[in-house]
Order: C-alpha cells, then structure tokens, then sequence
C-alpha cells in the first residue's frame, strides 16, 4: 500500500469533516425530536451552552448572529426557551444594559443528556488511540476551526 500525498490526506480529512458535520445535524435533529424540542431551539440552546461553558456568556444580538436569524426571530427563540425552563436573562455584572442569555438547570439537564451519553461513545472510540495521535488530531480540529472561521469571515462581507 503506498502513502497516501498531503492532497490525499487533506482531501479525507475534509471529507472527514463533512461527515461530521452532516451526522451532527442528524444526531441533533433526533435528540431534539425525542425530548420534545424543536430543532431550532436545540441548536440556540447548545449555542447558549457552549458559550456559557466557554465562558463568553451571549447577549440576545449575539445569538442573533451565531444563528443567522433576525432580532425579532432571536426574541421569539428566548422567550420561547425562557418560557419552557431552559434559559434565563440576566443583567450583565459590568454593563446593566445588556443582558446575557444562561442556561437554567432544566436547560443543563437537556444539554447533559446529549453531551455525557456522546461524551462517553467519543471515549470508547478513542480509547486504543496513542496520545500522540490524540494530540495530533486536536491540532488538525484547531487549524480546521480556524479555516472555517476566515471561510465564515469571507463568507459575512
């Protein structure tokens, strides 16, 4: 078997990627469907989760953003989220104008229920992985994030 060149390699890789990406949507329209969310709402709230996990609470604005949808749309998802338990506003610390959007508890348990059971099938799967090829892979996770983000840059002008 001959080594596959960087052409190859990087043409799997992104093949990889796109994989991911189209069984991530299916995981995640069918994980909504079974707990009684609709797939746009689960969407925000893993974007207010994984925000707020990162640290970087976001504000309604910001949210409007990551999902593409207008103000008036992003107001109807929080109210809807707010209403069902899964999200709160609160006043941000430094700023009183601005109010961040927080996952509630409820919003937690609907966050954990998708996040461990994956969590602990990614660990199975990785398990017989060195941790070179662990380092390795991170890496090639951070220069694809990277292109996506100047791709989405080039993308919003």
């Amino acid at each position: 078997m001959t080594k596959p060149s960087r052409e190859e390699l990087e043409r799997l890789v992104t093949a990889d990627m796109r994989a991911i990406t189209a069984r991530s949507d299916r995981i995640g329209r069918a994980f909504a469907r079974k707990h009684g969310v609709s797939y746009s709402d689960f969407q925000a709230l893993l974007q207010v989760f994984v925000a707020e996990t990162a640290g970087s609470p976001l504000t309604a604005r910001e949210l409007s953003h990551r999902m593409e949808v207008s103000g008036s749309a992003i107001t109807y998802f929080v109210d809807r989220m707010t209403a069902s338990g899964h999200v709160r506003r609160d006043v941000h610390p430094g700023d009183r104008r601005k109010v961040m959007l927080r996952y509630s508890e409820q919003g937690v348990e609907v966050a954990r229920a998708f996040f461990t059971p994956l969590a602990d099938n990614v660990h199975g799967a990785m398990a017989e992985l060195h941790d070179r090829d662990l380092a390795a892979a991170h890496r090639v996770f951070l220069a694809l994030i990277a292109a996506m983000a100047t791709f989405e840059d080039e993308v919003d002008r």
